[in-house]
C-alpha cells in the first residue's frame, strides 16, 4: 500500500553537503522507489517572520510559503522531520516554522472545556535527529528531552500517531562507513513510509 509522504527538512541550513540533507535526500529516494508519492519542504528555504505576540497565534498566516505548508501537512499520511539537534532541541528555525504552520488552529484547536483537541489526526511521523553527541548519552543522561518535547508538545498534541524516532549520535566524529550505514537505514525506512 502506497502512503504520501511529506519530508521535511528542518535544517537551517539547507545546503546540500549537510548530513541532514543528505538523510532526507536517501528517505525519499526510498520511499520513491517503494512507489510512495513523496514531497519535500526545506525549512531554509521557506519564508515567515517570527511570532512576538500571543494574538498573532490566533490569526491567519499572512505569508504564503506557510499557507503552501499547510497544503503539504493536509496531504500527507506519513511526515518526516529531519533535523540537528542544538542546544538539546530542534533548531530555533524549525520550532519558528511550527509556530507558524499552527496558526489559527491549524494543528491543534482548544475545544470549550479548554482542552486541546489535535486536527492533524490520522498522520503518523518519524523523527530523524542527529547530534554530535553519542545517542545513548543523550536518552540516558538528559533523557532526550527537547526530542520528547517536540513529539508529545507539538506531534502528538496535533493528533500525530504513531510517532517514532531515530537518533544519529557522534555525528561529527563517524566514518563514512557508519554515515553510510544510516543513510542506508534511512532508504529502508522511506521505501516502508516508516
Amino acid at each position: 500500500m502506497t502512503s504520501r509522504v511529506l519530508i521535511v527538512n528542518g535544517h537551517p541550513d539547507g545546503r546540500p553537503e549537510r548530513f541532514c540533507t543528505a538523510l532526507a535526500d536517501s528517505y525519499a529516494a526510498g520511499a520513491a522507489s517503494a512507489g510512495h508519492e513523496v514531497q519535500r519542504l526545506d525549512i531554509a528555504r521557506v519564508q515567515f517572520a517570527w511570532l512576538s505576540k500571543a494574538e498573532d497565534f490566533m490569526t491567519p498566516p499572512d505569508q504564503a510559503d506557510i499557507g503552501r505548508a499547510q497544503a503539504l501537512f493536509k496531504w500527507a499520511q506519513h511526515i518526516v522531520f529531519v533535523y540537528p539537534l542544538w542546544l538539546g532541541s530542534e533548531p530555533a528555525l524549525l520550532k519558528g516554522f511550527m509556530e507558524q504552520l499552527s496558526r489559527n488552529g491549524f494543528a491543534v484547536s482548544a475545544e470549550g472545556n479548554g482542552f486541546p483537541k489535535g486536527k492533524l489526526t490520522g498522520r503518523s511521523a518519524r523523527l530523524v535527529v542527529t547530534m554530535g553527541m553519542p545517542a545513548l548519552f543523550y536518552r540516558l543522561l538528559f533523557g532526550a528531552h527537547g526530542v520528547r518535547a517536540f513529539e508529545r508538545s507539538i506531534l502528538r498534541l496535533a493528533g500525530f500517531k504513531p510517532v517514532r524516532r531515530s537518533l544519529l549520535g557522534g555525528i561529527d566524529a563517524a566514518p563514512a562507513k557508519r554515515r553510510e550505514a544510516w543513510l542506508e537505514d534511512m532508504r529502508r525506512l522511506g521505501a516502508r513510509a516508516g
